[in-house]
């Protein structure tokens, strides 16, 4: 497998706990920005000749905030300059206050085939405290007009006053809507973001707390049907982001616009996080990178193990070899024997024990030395 990963900038307001590119005040910049991503993809075409790509995903910033015509036509783009599957998985992340029936008409005729919807939570005073332009009305209306559709929820715990009622709440909401997948992540106070005041002031929910409101979230989700293949993704049999997958399986991708990385032919590269210098750069003709190494080595196989572990499928004895022409239980034997009793093994492949899964980046930090 191979994705392309779309960035597109732009948001109506920026939330509380946003650390990503995004820019609440610029969208007046979105047709030139947009003109330029078209010629990144153009410029990237020679060089991705030989690729076929399973997967395309618009994140942001807030991809639904803009003129659907120029999602439109970035598939447009896309469809011309690069190869696609038969049957490409193509998504678009949305702000449920962003959304009309026009717009997803237009999207439908673009090539998108699945969406995700930011809910966060079915609780109107945490939306607000969170900076969301949306309430839970919005994203009811929003799930309506997506009426036997392929889309996914978007779940976030660790909220300020957030109880388990709260969470209950939100995850019938969110599976009454017939999402077909649900993503539950807990919330990452980032230094810089206004949200990170609450976290110094002791406002949100103790690291303990949270993985109590995770456990019972994950029954909750258990119970109606949706399965666990990665730590905070949930998904009915069949409906597992094919996006997601091929990033836990390092699997290559290209990212195109500003901040967008990539990971192609071994080497991982990301494109700059300033704006005017991503449009100076391509009307210049040159490729706005800024960063481009390759990935090697012991961060090679670190890499594959960490990503494989945060999944329910597991580290393939067989592919890692395949890979690397190695055992990776002899090449961190070390880590192994200090962290085996939190592992299950079955047959080729190694996993963690379910109860572990949440807490896994505890348990990987082992085998970073």
């Amino acid at each position: 497998m191979a994705g392309i990963y779309l960035h597109i900038p732009f948001c109506k307001h920026k939330c509380t706990y946003c650390d990503f590119t995004s820019f609440p005040n610029r969208l007046n910049f979105a047709e030139a920005y947009m003109a330029c991503l078209y010629k990144e993809i153009e410029m990237r075409g020679k060089e991705l000749k030989d690729k076929t790509f399973d997967t395309v995903y618009f994140g942001g910033g807030t991809p639904s905030v803009i003129d659907p015509d120029y999602i439109y036509g970035a598939m447009k783009k896309i469809k011309q300059c690069l190869n696609l599957s038969k049957r490409p998985e193509i998504t678009i992340e949305m702000n449920p206050g962003t959304v009309s029936a026009e717009k997803i008409a237009i999207y439908k005729r673009a090539g998108v085939n699945r969406f995700s919807i930011g809910l966060q939570t079915a609780i109107d005073e945490q939306l607000e405290n969170l900076g969301r332009i949306h309430n839970v009305r919005d994203y009811l209306f929003c799930t309506s007009l997506l009426k036997g559709e392929n889309f996914s929820t978007d779940i976030m715990l660790g909220l300020k006053g957030q109880s388990k009622e709260d969470v209950r709440k939100t995850v019938e909401i969110a599976a009454g809507s017939s999402a077909k997948h649900i993503s539950m992540y807990a919330l990452t106070p980032e230094d810089g973001t206004p949200i990170y005041t609450d976290y110094l002031n002791g406002e949100l929910p103790e690291a303990d707390e949270v993985a109590e409101l995770y456990d019972y979230g994950r029954a909750l989700l258990s119970e109606k049907g949706y399965e666990r293949y990665e730590v905070s993704n949930f998904a009915k049999k069949g409906f597992e982001s094919k996006h997601n997958l091929n990033y836990w399986r390092r699997g290559e991708y290209i990212g195109f616009g500003i901040s967008a990385s990539s990971f192609m032919n071994g080497r991982r590269f990301t494109n700059t996080l300033n704006l005017d210098e991503y449009i100076k750069c391509i009307l210049s003709g040159f490729l706005p990178v800024i960063d481009n190494a390759p990935v090697e080595g012991d961060d090679a196989k670190f890499e594959f193990l960490m990503l494989a572990l945060r999944t329910c499928e597991g580290v393939s004895a067989e592919k890692y070899r395949t890979a690397f022409g190695s055992d990776w239980k002899e090449d961190f034997e070390g880590a192994y024997r200090k962290t085996k009793e939190f592992l299950e093994e079955d047959g080729d492949t190694t996993r963690l024990k379910d109860e572990y899964l949440y807490v896994q980046n505890g348990i990987l930090t082992e085998y970073m030395n």
